[in-house]
């Protein structure tokens, strides 16, 4: 029997994927485990392996396509000794869609004659009761403009053209009858509508502002937005900052690098580094917020933001604090490329205890980065610049770099933001403890 290729739940957060691309066509063997498509998520472009073993019979949703709900049938999968033909008996399961709005139930009228159906004005009422229509001065005292007037009365204005609206009935209660249409003068004739005059076509309304190309938004920057916005209204954050002085530090990473061409490190690799060591003194600092409780994590697991092309996405250095400079350089320059690429695995993006932004190779002196939930912390650095500082009572210059923590105040209290700093603050300015 033909198997079903159902779109699968490549990472925790995944509800709806894109297809990118086939790698399979209709009529191709498959073995399992052979790479089929690539699916991207809401951060990386993955490869999605076969299972079973067949040929592929049909694909039910074609490249490029976007919103494919997971579990939803996506391609059909013949098995040895089958044929197109079986193909005739599939039906593959697709979402149900929405129930289709049902008519509301008429309500029932009140007991009125047949005459006064449909009246559902405060003199409709009135008549339902009485069983006569209300005089013309009650009809417009009530609001209802409806003009009661007898069948035959009618027939003979519609024929002689006759508005009934200034014709006065003399029947009961002010209704229009024979005699009163009969002898309406000559001005109360419906005068001739004149002919209708056609409206001018409407001229297209030129835009105001600068023209714009649109970018449809991809499933990753759509995640990106959504989980921004929910740590801005949910977190509430505070942020802490302080200046270290890099002049150490940049010595010895020209130090470093000239003894071998097997790694090259960054300021940022000695920042990462850093957090990791400042995370071990202060464990208070990496944590994170749930309704039950804070949990207290007990590796060093360090986010660093990376840019790529979709946007924003946060690879890990998993027990960062056991790791030295050349290791973690060399990791996240792997990291980094990957992510770019779009290649990254959701447990190398998901998870990490605490994450650092680095905007200083572009020049930006200080900034407040937002909390990347459910992380408690994130720490903002900036770019060192030379500026004049105080040192054993004299002015001198110094290489400095800002660096901002923000913080989920819910999980980290001032003291303790205080304290990592402090910590991260000392191995920075003295950067060979981090070489203990």
């Amino acid at each position: 029997m033909p198997i079903e290729i159902l779109m699968p739940a490549l990472s925790p957060t995944m509800a709806e994927g894109k297809l990118a691309k086939w790698l399979k066509k209709e009529g191709d063997a498959v073995k399992s485990g052979d790479v089929i498509a690539e699916i991207e998520t809401d951060k990386a472009t993955m490869e999605f392996e076969a299972v079973d073993e067949g040929t592929l019979g049909k694909i039910l949703v074609a490249d490029g396509t976007e919103g494919v709900k997971i579990n939803q049938p996506i391609a059909v999968l013949l098995e040895e000794g089958e044929d197109a033909s079986a193909l005739e008996a599939v039906r593959p399961s697709r979402p149900a869609p929405p129930p289709a709005a049902q008519p509301a139930a008429p309500q029932p009228s009140p007991s009125v004659t047949p005459a006064k159906a449909g009246v559902h004005s405060e003199s409709g009422f009135a008549e339902a009761r009485t069983g006569f229509p209300l005089s013309r001065e009650r009809r417009e005292s009530a609001g209802n403009d409806r003009i009661f007037a007898s069948p035959l009365a009618r027939r003979i204005a519609k024929d002689k053209g006759i508005d009934l609206a200034a014709v006065k009935g003399s029947g009961p209660h002010g209704r229009i009858v024979k005699a009163d249409v009969e002898g309406a003068p000559a001005a109360a004739k419906a005068e001739a509508a004149p002919a209708a005059v056609p409206a001018p076509a409407a001229r297209p309304v030129p835009e105001i502002g600068p023209r714009y190309t649109e970018v449809p938004n991809s499933t990753m920057r759509k995640t990106i937005a959504r989980r921004l916005t929910e740590a801005k209204a949910t977190i509430p954050h505070f942020y802490l900052t302080i200046d270290c002085n890099i002049d150490a530090l940049l010595k010895m990473r020209a130090d470093l690098n000239a003894k071998s061409d097997a790694y090259k490190l960054s300021v940022n690799d000695f920042v990462v580094r850093a957090v990791a060591l400042a995370l071990r003194q202060v464990p208070a600092a990496n944590a994170s917020w749930t309704e039950a409780a804070i949990r207290m994590y007990e590796e060093v697991d360090v986010s660093v933001a990376v840019a790529t092309p979709g946007g924003l996405i946060t690879p890990i250095v998993k027990s960062a604090d056991h790791k030295g400079l050349a290791a973690i350089s060399n990791e996240m320059k792997e990291l980094a490329k990957r992510a770019r690429d779009g290649k990254l695995k959701p447990e190398e993006y998901q998870g990490g205890g605490f994450s650092v932004s680095n905007l200083g190779m572009y020049g930006i002196r200080d900034f407040a980065a937002i909390i990347n939930p459910p992380q408690g912390c994130i720490l903002a650095v900036g770019a060192g610049e030379q500026r004049p500082i105080v040192k054993d009572g004299a002015l001198a210059v110094a290489t400095m770099m800002t660096c901002t923590l923000s913080v989920d105040h819910r999980v980290v209290d001032g003291a303790v933001g205080a304290e990592f700093l402090a910590a991260f603050k000392k191995l920075v300015e003295d950067p060979l403890t981090m070489l203990l």
